[in-house]
């Protein structure tokens, strides 16, 4: 990315990865506003890259699935990478196409992606059938030697996650929930919610001792204290936008002319 930005004017680059980087920091916890960071930068410098794929993300995250695949479209187009091909397939699962997300996941790009990326395609895969409520064919689909192995991956707890997930949809639930068992083992950084659908198989209720609804079991309601912290005065709701200038409006018409459209003035 940086080479990227280095392209750009020197003030013009240092405005687009100020938005850059608060479109990471706020795209898990507060992905409205990473939304509204990744516009900034769009406007700024909509023919660089990583931008488009940092806008792509955004609008994945807040289901704009149709702006998310334009952008992961261009940056593909920019770099020629494969990359991106498992969430631009399942964004069209987003749009209600799950057949155009089959189709992808046997495209000759998929040959293209190393094995994290090729687990992700598989669980795109499986959710289009899912999707289609052919959850046998979504089992079949995640059934794959990484599924076994005894080596935990960062992919590891999410494939057995959707396995368990397919099994269920399938009738299958005694072999889910050994799954569901073997996802919440490998979880160790909480990206799935194994560990809750194993209880509800098992039927054991978790509740939240702080909340004050709940009554716990000397029959005395708890209460949640609520803490203030302190943080600095400064707003850093707003970067400067700078003036993105016209900088690269020659190529709208090569962009119209493949498909993409050019992003509008925030």
């Amino acid at each position: 990315m940086r080479q990227e930005l280095m392209s750009l004017p020197k003030t013009l680059a240092e405005d687009v990865a100020k938005n850059l980087v608060m479109v990471a920091r706020l795209l898990d916890a507060e992905p409205e506003e990473a939304y509204a960071y990744s516009r900034v930068a769009l406007r700024l410098a909509s023919r660089v890259a990583a931008v488009r794929e940092a806008a792509g993300f955004a609008s994945y995250v807040t289901e704009r699935y149709s702006e998310a695949l334009t952008e992961f479209r261009a940056s593909r187009r920019m770099t020629g990478s494969a990359e991106l091909w498992p969430v631009m397939a399942d964004c069209e699962r987003g749009l209600g196409r799950p057949e155009r997300a089959l189709e992808m996941a046997g495209a000759p790009e998929v040959k293209q992606l190393d094995k994290a990326g090729q687990i992700e395609m598989r669980l795109v895969a499986a959710g289009a059938r899912s999707d289609m409520e052919q959850f046998e064919a979504a089992v079949v689909t995640l059934e794959c030697a990484e599924l076994g192995s005894n080596a935990v991956q960062p992919w590891t707890a999410r494939l057995r996650y959707a396995y368990a997930d397919a099994l269920i949809g399938a009738g299958r639930a005694d072999e889910a929930r050994e799954w569901f068992a073997k996802a919440a083992e490998a979880d160790q950084n909480g990206s799935t919610n194994a560990a809750e659908r194993l209880a509800e198989i098992d039927g054991i209720e978790f509740v939240d001792a702080l909340d004050p609804d709940v009554e716990v079991e000397d029959g005395v309601k708890a209460t949640a204290e609520v803490v203030d912290e302190a943080g600095d005065d400064e707003d850093d709701s707003e970067f400067a936008e700078g003036e993105g200038e016209d900088y690269y409006d020659d190529d709208d018409e090569e962009d119209e002319e493949e498909g993409f459209a050019s992003p509008a003035a925030e």
